[in-house]
Formats: C-alpha cells, sequence, structure tokens
C-alpha cells in the first residue's frame, strides 16, 4: 500500500467526514483528498518530479500536513525539515538531500535564505504555491508512486554528530501506520491532536494513522499547553501521543482532567517517571495507556500495552517486530544473546516491513548501526520473568563512577519527586575521585529559590529517593531548563559540554 492510495480510499469511504480541523483549515475527506491533488499538481507545475526531494521547512499544522501528502501523490520524497535547525544545519540537510525545491512560511523563510545564500536550490514560499494550487484541477495526477518507492526521508535530531538522512519507503510508512493504530488501540473515527512535529516520526504516525482509522486531526502547528488544552476540550480530542514533558506541561494547566472525551494516551521519544505516569492515570483514567519503544529507523521496537499495570515497561516485541538483547559490547554479534535478568542492548530484527533499508550516503552509520539483518539500537535493556523489557538507558548515556556503571533514568526518575523542583536531567561530569561524577541538572519548581532546590535535591536524594550511595549525586546544580530537542529528547552532551548557565550549585554551597 502506498500513502497516496491510503488517503484516496479514506476519501472513498468517508468523504463527508472530518479529516482536519483544529488551528486553520476544516477539511472533509473528500475536500483533502481534492486539495492534496491541487498541490500535487502546483508542485508538478514548479518543476517537481517523481523521486525528486522537496524539503518542507515550515511550522506544522495542516499547510505542512498537505503538502507532505501531495508529494506522496506526485511520487516525490518529502524531506520535513526540523524548524530548530539554524542556517548551517539546514544548509547541510539540503545538500545531503540534494533537494531540487524547499518551500518556507514566514516563520522559516529568513534562515532559508541564509542556508540557500549561493545554492541551486529553488526556495517556494508555502503561500505562494497554495495560490497556484487554487487554479490547479482536483482530478488524480498520473499513475501514483509504487509501494517501493521512498515517501519520506527523515533526519535523525542529530544529538551526536551531523543529522543522518532516514529514507523509508511507503510500504514502511503505511505499515508503521497500521502499526501505530492497532497498538495504541485506535478506534474507527478516533479524534487525535496533531501537534508532535512532522519532522518526526511521531508526527507522522499520529497523522497517517489518523488517516488509517478515518480519524479527525486536529492540527496544531506548535505545543503551546494553554492551546492544547483549549483544542483538547473543544475539538473532543479522544487520543494523545505525546512525548513526556508535554504531559508535564498538560497537566500543569490544571484542566486535564476536564477532557471527558480523552480515553487513549501513548507516549514516546523518552522515558517516562512512575509520578508522570500515575499522575496521568489519576487525572484522565484512560482506557488505553501504551508506551511505544522505537525509533525513525524501525518504526517499533516494543510496546508496553498497559501503563498504569505496569508504569515504565517497554514490554515486548510490536506486531510487526522481532527484537533480541545482545552482549552489551562493540561489535556482539547478532547471536551472543544475554541471559534472562541479564542487561543487554536491543537489536531488532530489519526484516520488519516497518523498517528502512540503511542510512542515506552513510555507509559508515549502517556499519555501525546494522549487522547481519539487525539494527543494533544502542539501548540498553533488561527482560523480566514476564519477558517484557525495562529500558535502562542508552550505552552513550552510561555514566561510569568509581569503575561502575550508572544509568541515569533511575536516578531521574527517583529525583524527580522531589516537591522542589519541576525537572531533572543527570549526567556524568569528569571528576579527579570518581573519573566521572554522577551530576544532577534540576529546574526549580515554581516560586522555588534555586540554590533551595538545589540543596533539596541532594537531602531528598540521601533521605527520601531509595537511590543507593553510588547513584545519589554527587553535585545539584540548578538551570533554568533543561536542554531539549524539538521532540523534547534530553541533550546530554550539552551539559556534559558546560553549556549551561547555573543559577546554583551544591558544590559551591559546599554541600557537595
Amino acid at each position: 500500500m502506498d500513502l497516496a492510495t491510503a488517503l484516496r480510499w479514506a476519501a472513498e469511504r468517508y468523504p463527508d467526514r472530518t479529516a482536519v480541523r483544529g488551528t486553520g483549515r476544516h477539511l472533509s475527506y473528500r475536500q483533502w483528498d481534492a486539495r492534496t491533488d491541487q498541490l500535487a499538481r502546483a508542485l508538478a507545475g514548479a518543476g517537481v518530479r517523481p523521486g525528486d526531494r522537496i524539503a518542507l521547512s515550515l511550522a506544522g499544522g495542516e499547510p505542512l500536513a498537505s503538502l507532505h501528502l501531495a508529494a506522496q501523490k506526485l511520487g516525490a520524497v518529502s524531506v520535513p525539515l526540523s524548524t530548530r535547525f539554524g542556517p548551517e544545519e539546514l544548509r547541510y540537510c539540503l545538500d545531503d538531500a540534494a533537494a531540487r525545491l524547499v518551500i518556507t512560511d514566514d516563520s522559516t523563510a529568513e534562515r532559508v535564505a541564509l542556508a540557500t545564500d549561493g545554492s541551486d536550490v529553488v526556495v517556494t514560499p508555502a503561500g505562494e504555491l497554495d495560490a497556484r494550487a487554487e487554479r490547479e484541477p482536483d482530478s488524480t495526477l498520473g499513475d501514483g508512486p509504487a509501494e517501493t518507492d521512498i515517501s519520506v526521508m527523515l533526519y535523525t535530531s542529530g544529538t551526536t554528530g551531523r543529522p543522518k538522512g532516514v529514507p523509508r519507503t511507503h510500504r514502511a510508512e503505511h505499515t508503521a501506520a497500521v502499526a501505530h493504530a492497532v497498538q495504541t488501540q485506535q478506534r474507527n473515527g478516533e479524534v487525535a491532536l496533531g501537534v508532535m512535529p512532522m519532522f518526526h516520526t511521531m508526527g507522522l504516525r499520529t497523522l497517517l494513522a489518523s488517516i488509517v482509522v478515518g480519524g479527525t486531526w486536529v492540527a496544531q502547528p506548535a505545543f503551546d499547553a494553554e492551546e492544547s488544552i483549549g483544542l483538547i476540550l473543544d475539538q473532543g480530542v479522544s487520543s494523545l501521543y505525546l512525548v513526556p514533558t508535554i504531559y508535564w506541561s498538560l497537566l500543569r494547566t490544571g484542566r486535564l482532567g476536564e477532557a471527558r472525551a480523552l480515553d487513549r494516551l501513548a507516549y514516546a521519544g523518552a522515558a517516562m517517571t512512575p509520578s508522570l505516569a500515575e499522575q496521568l492515570v489519576d487525572e484522565v483514567s484512560p482506557r488505553a495507556f501504551v508506551n511505544h519503544f522505537g525509533s525513525t529507523e524501525i518504526y517499533t521496537f516494543t510496546i508496553g500495552p498497559d501503563v498504569a499495570a505496569k508504569p515504565g515497561s517497554a514490554g515486548r516485541a510490536g506486531i510487526f517486530s522481532r527484537v533480541r538483547l545482545v552482549v552489551p559490547e562493540l561489535g556482539a554479534p547478532v547471536d551472543a544473546t544475554v541471559a534472562p535478568g541479564e542487561q543487554g542492548q536491543v537489536i531488532v530484527s530489519m526484516d520488519s516491513p516497518e523498517a528502512f533499508a540503511g542510512y542515506w550516503q552513510r555507509p559508515d552509520a549502517n556499519e555501525k548501526s546494522i549487522r547481519d539483518g539487525w539494527y543494533y539500537t544502542g539501548d540498553l535493556a533488561t527482560a523480566d520473568e514476564d519477558g517484557d523489557l525495562w529500558v535502562a538507558g542508552r550505552v552513550d548515556d552510561m555514566i561510569n563512577s568509581g569503575g561502575e556503571n550508572i544509568y541515569p533514568d533511575e536516578i531521574e526518575a527517583a529525583l524527580i519527586r522531589c516537591p522542589a523542583i519541576d525537572d531533572v536531567c543527570v549526567v556524568g561530569l569528569p571528576d579527579e575521585r570518581w573519573g566521572h561524577a554522577v551530576t544532577a541538572f534540576v529546574v526549580p519548581a515554581k516560586g522555588t529559590d534555586p540554590l533551595t532546590a538545589a540543596e533539596q535535591a541532594v537531602a531528598f536524594a540521601r533521605e527520601g529517593s531509595g537511590l543507593s550511595s553510588l547513584k545519589r549525586p554527587k553535585r545539584v546544580i540548578a538551570v533554568e531548563a533543561i536542554p531539549r530537542s524539538g521532540v523534547g529528547k534530553t541533550l546530554r552532551r550539552t551539559l556534559v559540554a558546560g553549556d549551561f548557565d547555573a543559577l546554583a550549585d551544591s558544590a559551591k554551597a559546599g554541600d557537595a
């Protein structure tokens, strides 16, 4: 199945059902199918041909979603780029993808102009393309793509090194959407909030799964907690698929419990603390609460189907996935599985129909991550007696302190319960005695003095966290915010590199 056909068939099944609402246009499936046909013709009129890469550098919402779908109908490759990329990163991705065209809006035009200065790539404002589309017929353009054609190329967030291009076929994208619908227990006609950015796999999955189930995608171009909660309440949103940091923000509005239609929750992108999971269960009482563990490269690794019953568990392999735990050593073969209960590196079969085939023009990255038909995720986990995985963090995040391996996730899950702090990130900073000292960066709770927050976090670690002495932070630093990517992934390397402004430091206060 290709994505152009998926939208066309949804429009045939439910022509008058609302496909898109929220901020911006409200469109039925019939209207959305027609609009994306017109946009596909406008793209063709701009010189785009099947197989060409179209870079999309604009805010989210319906305009971006429609352009992405129009590219599918034309058989072109959609390349949605992070709105947080600066000119240098944009130029790198445009050059790497050999983009034929880059589409912008007011929020990105200046950066794109700097990124494309002196290059051959054609820059077109979304409004100009939209005006062209209005003059085009709304009939089908050509035969459409094959399911083996490339649908989209997503660039990884680049938390280490240059962003890597991840080409994904129509088959992989459609299969991942079906898997998402099944695994998060979506119903026919589900109403989903479309706020996760579409330069990330979570945003695309929410969009495409909504089409698969004939649902309504409630568009929000960028996250704002008050606007989001307003859309959830006013539009009758029944399903959320978000990163944990956004769930925290929604809870802090104090209104999430008013969302009577909301009964489907799912999260991905980062670990969720048991404390956050418990608060969501108390506020929402969801009928389905799912932990999705996966990546851009292979959408689903495992699914934890009942977060309320087993908070923190990543569960078992998804419906189209096969997973193993192998010894966490460089170059470990695919058959070097660990014993039950032992920690291992998660590897996932490339035979999954949700999988990519390899990175774009990066044989070095393929050699590092793909071996004998398996994808090495870099994630560490153990399997419990039920066979469910518990992810401990990433190999790259491991802290070696005093000769012992320590993983930040467990410490963060304990410290976030300290009432004096709102957010926390744990890293290992160089230390003469320990090699690397466990260091907690904390965001003070509203109204809490930074030094008080740091001191109380130290006290909580010692007296109320349940952490062993080895895992208690040697140092607590208060900061204004934890650095995160556009999709909420914690950028630990920023803190390790010393790129932060300390509001208070327990070491300097003599509390280390």
